[in-house]
């Protein structure tokens, strides 16, 4: 149950703290009326936890919408699926100094007897309400905390329960001042675990409030709500053969969903709407999940069993959730370590690992005007293909059993951005040796060669390198708006449009592309803003490359495989380590496929 959706909110879901609030004298109760007169709500703080964090909510007296004819169930620890739950009503309702005040009537059945003597005796003397909020207000309390405050509230039910989360809401009688015991209680933290696990689970509070109730620990509290919510969907299965098209999300949507919320877990990431419920899953709870779906019990079953089972069982789609939680995270730091290399490139897929051949066809020229009779002139095309293929490059890790009970998604988390930051520096390391390498084409020339025109030979500069100047990128922009096509006749007019620079020639470069303001015409700069730096760290020396836009003129290229693009990860049970095996792989490759849109200027 939320707040926001406008469903019932019910306090005693929430932390209880560990210092209770109660009267010593037990109060009268009026066995005439078989009713007592009861403190119900107050505006003690409640702790409480949303998608932005922990909160402070405050129930506004002077907010409840009361009216002479309210008259809602009273019931035992919030049970609302269960009409024998109802042990009376609650009704008279008044604000008075110190909260909201209801007169709460008993009923006469035989098995409400029991919880009239508990009451008579002192036994329960504590009460929470289940009520629906209307409007809130945002502040922050003395200490900055987030303040949320109901200003508009209706009452829904009020319960008598062991355990409050308001230690203010009480029976009514005339010693509430006297002095305060300190029950003893299970640990808040405890507590709240137990409350939020039962409400992950979509059970009653009462399920939750039996467990803290019973002193269970949290590991035994989880293991028996979740027995009792598998019990709860067989049963409801069993019941009825309707099944309610779109009434939720598909498997598909919530193998999505459960993905994303470990992906998010693993690196910090803020999860969408449909991931947020199952952010507070561990891994062994999605793995215990995932063989409850394919019919498989885990009852007594230990973690380690409950991971074997679910990483080997053909059925269980927990394999599927971690090797794509982690290809997300993998794949996001592969993004972010991209070389600057792919900007110059055209992508290929390849549908194997056979060496393939990239044809390109010449120019047709100029159209020729038709002779009288209207004949077309029939002619040829020129081409040429330059090859590539593919090679597989991969690295494995183990995982050790303590990192998945532990449940440290975070450290699994910073392995697979390892990955995907390895896959990165692979493909820059191979982009890198592509295009310093000069190698041979398919005319058995280099693709940086004096032949071809694409070698830059201004004068040096002081220092003995030749410098990134207005003469140096006006001669290679000479050079490429002369380029012609494999016609040798085609002017193709290679714009350039990126400066590839190493370290060694960054402050120079960006220097030579800044904008300046220019008293003389021989002091402006024609090249500003109009070529985009690129700066690789691999190249040492002072050598520098102007490209043309591979839109217009591709000169290289890198592929994957198809089936298998970019960074891959798979899972596999470990048989000779206790853990499991994580292993990354990357099918690329890379080369030239033309070399008029590239000038190189070779440095000293």
């Amino acid at each position: 149950m939320t707040i926001e959706d406008g469903a019932i909110t019910d306090r005693s879901m929430e932390a209880a703290p560990m210092l209770r609030r109660s009267a010593v004298a037990l109060g009268e109760f009026d066995a005439k009326g078989y009713f007592i007169r009861a403190l119900v709500a107050t505006d003690h703080p409640v702790r409480r936890q949303d998608a932005r964090g922990m909160f402070l909510e405050v129930l506004d007296p002077a907010g409840a919408v009361l009216t002479d004819d309210l008259d809602v169930p009273f019931l035992d620890a919030h049970n609302q699926r269960s009409a024998r739950a109802t042990i009376g009503r609650a009704y008279d309702f008044a604000r008075e100094p110190d909260g909201i005040a209801a007169s709460l009537r008993f009923s006469l059945a035989a098995d409400v007897t029991p919880l009239v003597e508990r009451v008579k005796d002192g036994s329960l003397r504590a009460f929470s309400i289940g009520y629906r909020v209307l409007e809130w207000r945002e502040s922050k309390s003395a200490t900055g905390e987030r303040v949320r405050t109901a200003t508009r509230w209706t009452v829904q039910e009020v319960s008598l329960v062991p355990i409050p989360a308001d230690p203010n809401a009480r029976k009514r009688n005339a010693a509430m001042d006297e002095e305060l015991d300190t029950l003893d209680v299970m640990p808040e933290a405890d507590q709240n675990a137990i409350r939020a696990i039962g409400e992950n689970l979509d059970l009653p509070p009462s399920a939750a409030e039996e467990q803290i109730t019973a002193g269970a620990s949290v590991a035994d509290a989880r293991l028996a709500l979740r027995t009792r919510a598998l019990e709860g969907m067989r049963a409801r299965s069993a019941s009825t053969h309707i099944r309610i098209q779109n009434a939720g999300p598909s498997p598909d949507e919530t193998r999505a969903a459960r993905v994303e919320a470990l992906a998010c877990r693993m690196n910090g990431a803020t999860p969408s709407d449909a991931a947020r419920p199952f952010m507070g899953l561990r891994l062994l709870d999605h793995a215990s999940d995932s063989l409850a779906a394919a019919g498989i019990s885990t009852r007594g079953m230990a973690a380690d069993d409950v991971f074997v089972r679910a990483g080997t069982h053909t059925t269980s789609d927990f394999p599927i959730l971690v090797s794509n939680a982690m290809g997300k995270v993998a794949q996001e730091a592969y993004k972010a370590a991209e070389s600057p290399l792919r900007l110059l490139c055209k992508q290929r897929n390849l549908s194997n690992f056979k060496t393939s051949t990239a044809v390109r066809l010449g120019e047709l020229g100029r159209l020729e005007p038709l002779s009288e009779s209207g004949e077309f002139r029939h002619t040829t095309r020129a081409e040429n293909g330059e090859t590539m293929s593919l090679e597989t490059y991969g690295r494995a890790i183990n995982v050790s059993r303590k990192l998945l009970i532990d449940d440290d998604l975070n450290l699994l988390g910073d392995m697979n951005a390892a990955f995907g930051e390895a896959a990165a520096q692979t493909e820059a390391d191979i982009l890198f040796e592509t295009v310093t390498s000069n190698p041979k084409l398919s005319d058995a020339k280099t693709v940086f060669h004096a032949t071809r025109g694409n070698i830059g030979i201004v004068s040096t500069a002081s220092g003995g390198n030749p410098s990134i100047s207005v003469a140096a990128l006006n001669e290679a922009r000479r050079a490429m708006r002369g380029r012609k096509g494999l016609d040798g006749r085609t002017l193709i007019s290679a714009t350039p449009k990126y400066l590839l620079v190493g370290p060694e020639r960054e402050t120079e470069a960006e220097a030579m592309l800044a904008e300046l303001s220019a008293s003389t015409i021989a002091e402006v700069n024609p090249f500003a803003g109009k070529l985009q730096l690129l700066v690789e760290p691999r190249i040492e020396d002072g050598r520098w490359y102007v490209f043309a836009d591979p839109a217009r003129l591709p000169c290289l290229q890198f592929g994957y495989l198809a089936s298998a693009p970019g960074v891959q990860i798979q899972r596999a049970e470990a048989w000779d380590v206790l853990g499991a095996k994580f292993r990354a792989w990357l099918d690329f490759g890379a080369a030239w496929l033309d070399w008029r849109g590239a000038q190189l200027n070779a440095g000293a």
